[in-house]
This record gives C-alpha cells, sequence and structure tokens, in this order.
C-alpha cells in the first residue's frame, strides 16, 4: 500500500449526520488546494453516507485527504471496526447500494484498515495537473 504524508492536508472531525454529506462537499470547494475536484467530493460524500446508514447517524467520524506521490488520498475514520463496506452488485431496480459501485469506479483503489477501536475506508485518486491539486 501507498503511504501517504503522514500530516493530512485537510482534516475535519465531525458527526455523521445527513446535513453534514453537502456541508462538508461545500467545504471542500472551499479549501485553498486549488480547483475543487468533484471525484474527491464525490468519494467523500459516499464514505459518510455509508458511515450514516451502516454505523448509525451522529457517530463521530474524521475525514482526512492527504497527498503523496501524484495521488490524494481520502480516508474517513469511524469507531466502529466490525461494519465494513462491501462492494456489491445491484440491479436496475434497486434503489440503494451504488456508493461503493461510484467509488471503485472513480478511484485507482480503495480498502479498509482495520484499528483496535475504529477502522478507516479509504480511496486514492489520481492528482497532479489533471486531477487534484493538494500542496505536497
Amino acid at each position: 500500500m501507498q503511504d501517504p504524508d503522514p500530516d493530512p492536508t485537510f482534516e475535519l472531525a465531525l458527526l455523521a449526520v445527513p446535513k453534514a454529506v453537502p456541508e462538508v462537499r461545500r467545504t471542500l470547494s472551499c479549501h485553498p488546494y486549488g480547483d475543487p475536484h468533484p471525484d474527491v467530493q464525490l468519494c467523500v460524500s459516499e464514505l459518510l453516507s455509508n458511515v450514516i446508514r451502516h454505523v448509525g447517524e451522529g457517530t463521530p467520524v474524521t475525514v482526512r485527504l492527504t497527498s503523496a506521490r501524484g495521488r490524494v488520498r481520502v480516508a474517513v475514520t469511524d469507531p466502529d471496526p466490525r461494519a465494513w463496506p462491501l462492494l456489491r452488485r445491484v440491479g436496475g431496480d434497486d434503489e440503494t447500494g451504488r456508493g461503493l459501485a461510484l467509488l471503485d469506479a472513480v478511484s485507482l483503489r480503495w480498502g479498509v484498515e482495520q484499528g483496535p477501536d475504529s477502522k478507516t475506508v479509504w480511496c486514492e485518486l489520481e492528482g497532479g495537473r489533471h486531477g487534484v491539486a493538494l500542496p505536497t
């Protein structure tokens, strides 16, 4: 696994509630790392939404963005090491279940890191001139 810089370029601790999702998207669009990148906003939204749906509304989370070696890592940490996300197939009539498929489609790779009292779901996106321009 590629190690990101140890110091996040962006870090935000919050409660995972539905109104936080658009607020974080807006915060990212105003963050001084350059032009807002829709894939970063999409990944953060999907990871936060998964916490709300599968761990519980009001769960404390930390959102981090880091940049290393031409990639941007988006990570969301929550306090439930057991509720792991699963990529699943959805049918045309299914109303939910597409979040990880979207994340899988736009990211270079993604995964889960388990701690003793938490887990971090992360994904990596291409950085650089046409990707996300975070300072190094």
